[in-house]
């Protein structure tokens, strides 16, 4: 059955089907187009690259964890799905304080999660289905343990060792007050003493996350050599690449002055940034807002300059993508000029309320900074960090990055909105021009775990904050495999067991549940990453349309038209409209409208 709006040239500007107003666009015109600027042939430039969580993902061996062959015996599914490139979060090895982020050993595995055998075969597999491999690397901070750090320790105050870490001396006649005032990212204060070896108090020194994570000096040779090592010892084994955790954090202001963060500001970052009020990437100082003397210091650049040069030495277009919780996004571009970074996670995107409006803002500024530097922008709405966007976008309440949120927050989603706002959301992303970030388990439409038992939370923000904030543990449940079996399948052995328990309802949400099956979120993320790469999507110039009111979201990329309702009344679809010309629906059209919360691609 065709489906039509109006036999005139334009539909009208209000209709009436079953009962729900809807609006039209009154113009078919598109405005100029943003357009990227700069690009190459690079894969990384339009790539779709899926994050694993390691220990969440599949487990071969039945102790709970995920594993490195647990994950390659899934690759085959991630070659369905359409990925072009997985990311994995830390596996090496580690005492696990804050989930592998506490690196002991940068140049092996961790036995919890196999052996450098298990990554090379891992790398080999992936390879052969056409999926490239990214590592993630932990530069700001070791774990304690860390050989480095305990001969620091060992050693004396103002030792080469000791000059490894940010070691200071405390204020007060003792030295009993810490350094300054800074605060941890996981709460609580920032400084640890150390105690000598006559059993009297020491120095202190620098962890900007947990007390088992001390900070490297950035400023010493010594430190940039031995990561030159590491970055050498992946590439050899023929790693793409690698995401660059606190890539903002690695250089501190000079005299370490004290520092007390707005009341706006997520754990990562500085002062929220009104979008659209954002100064020029060239601007002057005083235009930017204030930036904590421990986040975005001007001398991280020399570094990642460095580590580009040592990259472009490998064959096959290796990539460095940054986790810089940076704002603004005309700041955030100066991490991938031409001869830094490849990439930068577009956090402003991912914190993006559900408002047209404002992604409309986000979109056109994101494309425009990243543009002036020959960069192409990064679209992300899910990560190991943050809710998932399922509940997300739900919410009734502000959450800050890194707080989580459990059943005495306040807002708690609806999670048939949050669902249906997320597949309309990632149909407009992966329309989007550049480079999309998928994180494990949204392709099943996976929400938070919210009810988590407190007894079962193991996140540090958790404990650091004395159960005030319920930290990160929600997103990282193990995923679903199969319905109506121990752990979902996540025990590729039939273990019942997980390292987080999983809730008692996600049968439905299980892989097997959904494969094939029309409609199902599954069949949605395959269908849109197909169209994605046949369309080429990722290397396209966005054109906004106009006149499709302010709560509607509609551009054209490539051929393809793509119209996004985050409005409460339902909007008609162009006149010409027929059922082979509708690409992809995040929910099924009963009328000739586009409900609220859904997004559609047009040919």
């Amino acid at each position: 059955m065709t489906i039509e709006t109006s036999p005139e040239s334009g539909p009208p500007e209000a209709a009436v089907t079953d009962g729900t107003t809807t609006t039209s666009p009154t113009t078919t015109e598109a405005e100029p187009a943003t357009t990227l600027v700069g690009t190459g042939g690079e894969w990384w430039r339009s790539a779709v690259i899926y994050q694993i969580y390691p220990r969440s993902f599949s487990d071969s061996d039945g102790d709970g964890i995920g594993d490195l062959p647990g994950i390659t015996a899934r690759l085959t599914a991630l070659s369905e799905l359409g990925v072009d490139a997985v990311w994995l979060s830390p596996f090496m090895t580690s005492p696990q304080h804050d989930a592998g982020y506490d690196v002991a050993d940068y140049c092996d595995v961790d036995p919890l999660f196999g052996t450098l055998e298990d990554f090379d075969r891992l790398l080999a597999t992936a390879h052969g289905l056409g999926i490239r491999v990214i590592v993630d690397l932990v530069p700001n901070h070791t774990s304690w343990d860390h050989a480095w750090f305990r001969e620091a320790l060992a050693a004396a105050p103002g030792s080469p060792e000791r000059a490894r870490y940010m070691f200071r001396d405390g204020k007060g006649p003792n030295g009993d007050e810490m350094p300054n005032n800074w605060e941890s990212v996981f709460g609580g204060p920032a400084w640890e003493r150390t105690t000598n070896p006559d059993g009297t108090p020491g120095q202190w020194y620098l962890h900007l996350f947990d007390k088992s994570q001390p900070d490297l000096d950035w400023e010493n040779p010594w430190v940039r050599e031995r990561f030159r090592e590491i970055l050498r010892f992946w590439l050899d084994r023929g790693v793409d690449g690698f995401r660059v955790d606190v890539a903002h954090g690695l250089i501190k202001e000079a005299g370490l002055p004290d520092y007390t963060p707005p009341a706006d500001a997520g754990s990562m970052g500085g002062g929220v940034v009104p979008v659209g009020l954002e100064p020029g990437i060239d601007s002057d100082a005083e235009l930017d807002p204030p930036t904590p003397p421990y986040w975005a210091q001007d001398g991280v650049h020399e570094i990642y300059r460095d580590w580009h040069d040592l990259l472009a030495e490998y064959e096959g277009d290796r990539v460095l993508c940054a986790e810089a919780w940076v704002e603004p996004l005309t700041k955030l571009a100066r991490w991938v000029r031409p001869d830094e970074m490849h990439q930068a996670f577009n956090f402003t995107y991912l914190s993006a309320g559900w408002s047209a409006p404002e992604l409309r803002v986000v979109i056109d500024t994101s494309i425009a900074a990243f543009s002036s530097v020959g960069a192409p922008s990064t679209w992300v709405l899910s990560n190991h960090d943050v809710v998932r966007h399922a509940s997300r976008l739900a919410l009734g309440a502000d959450n800050l990055q890194g707080a989580g949120i459990g059943p005495k927050s306040p807002g708690l989603p609806d999670p048939v909105v949050g669902l249906r706002r997320a597949r309309a959301a990632t149909s407009l992303m992966l329309a989007l021009p550049g480079s999309a970030y998928v994180y494990q388990g949204e392709e099943l439409g996976l929400p938070e775990d919210i009810y988590l038992p407190d007894e079962a939370r193991q996140d540090p923000t958790w404990f650091r904050t004395h159960h005030e904030k319920y930290g990160r543990d929600g997103c990282r449940v193990p995923i679903p495999w199969e319905p109506q079996v121990p752990s979902y399948g996540f025990g590729l052995e039939g273990t019942s067991a997980s390292w987080l328990p999983q809730p008692d309802d996600w049968d439905r949400f299980a892989r097997a549940s959904q494969e094939g099956v029309a409609g199902s979120t599954l069949e949605l993320y395959k269908l849109a990453l197909r169209l994605r790469a046949e369309r080429q999507l990722g290397t396209g110039v966005l054109e906004w349309l106009p006149g499709y009111g302010e709560n509607v979201i509609a551009f054209r990329n490539n051929g393809v038209t793509v119209i996004a309702n985050m409005g409460e009344t339902a909007v008609e679809l162009p006149v010409e409209t027929t059922p082979d010309g509708i690409l992809l629906m995040s929910e099924a059209l009963t009328e000739a409208a586009l409900p609220p919360d859904t997004a559609i691609w047009l040919a």
